[in-house]
């Protein structure tokens, strides 16, 4: 079961590797949704460096040029992340191979993006796990290095290697990462920032049928928020029983369709009272609430302060 909400005490740091022909979207799918996380927590759970082999700038395959902070041989931290995508095979030769090896002390943990898990593997560093990369190159992959299992998965987590398959997928793998690191209640309030309706796979890393019809209710939900309407009408119109769709969201967010329609509702109430200066009895109207009493009970019990203290 997934947790729905907790705290982590540490920042994570992360150090994003990018070389020539790196993919702008892959790159802001890793990136946009841990921003977005601090921003939404009001915390820095999550700081990030680009790293190079070199001290010079990196261009992407589009030509956008990134200045990176340091090169890799200096940085530490939680998470590497290994950014080639495309020409990746230009990049696969000794220098990098080094580099690659003598950074496994330095990062807990190692993160193949899209084209990254070949550079990974050919550094050895994917020897007996569990890995997949851009499908394109899944077939070549699986051919080249047989003491790696190759699977076709939008991302595998495997210990203290990561894979992912390409940009899009790469947004559902730090969507996850948040969801698993910070709770699932923060990484459903990214997924609405994003306009992500399939927001239950985003944090579990499920895309089954059942995880679907729990995305179909986190889409009810989000269309029904000023009007709020009962979870048994929310369960017919996903068309599955109550108590089916209680167990699976609670298996795939950690809460039940009540806390989570709750939060979806103080999340709207939360954007308002900081972005707008509407009174706050519109805003609990607006939020799905008759009384501005009980809008700010249940505000300050999610978030710790009341609207008016946070808008102050």
């Amino acid at each position: 079961m997934q947790d729905w909400s907790k705290t982590s005490a540490a920042t994570q740091h992360i150090g994003v590797l990018l070389f020539d022909g790196f993919s702008n979207h892959c790159l802001a799918n890793t990136v946009e949704p841990l921003r977005a996380a601090n921003m939404l927590s009001g915390r820095a759970l999550y700081d990030w460096q680009f790293l190079s082999l070199d001290t010079g700038a990196v261009t992407s395959s589009s030509g956008l040029q990134v200045a990176p902070h340091q090169s890799l041989s200096q940085a530490t931290g939680d998470l590497l992340v290994v950014m080639p995508s495309y020409g990746f095979l230009s990049h696969s030769g000794w220098r990098t191979q080094a580099a690659l090896r003598s950074a496994i002390g330095r990062f807990d943990t190692l993160v193949g993006m899209d084209t990254g898990s070949w550079l990974l593997a050919e550094a050895g560093l994917l020897d007996r796990h569990r890995a997949t990369i851009h499908w394109e190159e899944l077939i070549g992959f699986a051919e080249r290095f047989p003491e790696v299992e190759a699977v076709r998965e939008r991302f595998v987590i495997d210990r203290d290697r990561i894979t992912c398959s390409g940009a899009m997928a790469a947004f559902d793998l730090v969507m996850h990462l948040i969801g698993r690191d910070q709770g699932q209640a923060l990484a459903l309030e990214v997924a609405q920032l994003f306009m992500t309706r399939d927001s239950a796979r985003s944090h579990s890393g499920g895309a089954g049928p059942a995880s679907m019809f729990v995305n179909r209710a986190l889409a009810i939900m989000q269309e029904n928020l000023e009007h709020p309407i009962p979870i048994p009408e929310v369960a017919r119109r996903v068309g599955r029983t109550q108590k089916v769709l209680e167990t699976r969201m609670k298996e795939d967010l950690g809460a039940s369709p009540a806390q989570v329609y709750r939060r979806l509702r103080l999340n709207l109430a939360r954007k308002l009272v900081m972005e707008s200066d509407l009174p706050i009895a519109e805003i609990a109207l607006r939020s799905g609430y008759d009384d501005p009493s009980a809008m700010t009970r249940a505000f300050r019990k999610e978030f710790g302060k009341s609207p008016r203290a946070l808008r102050s």
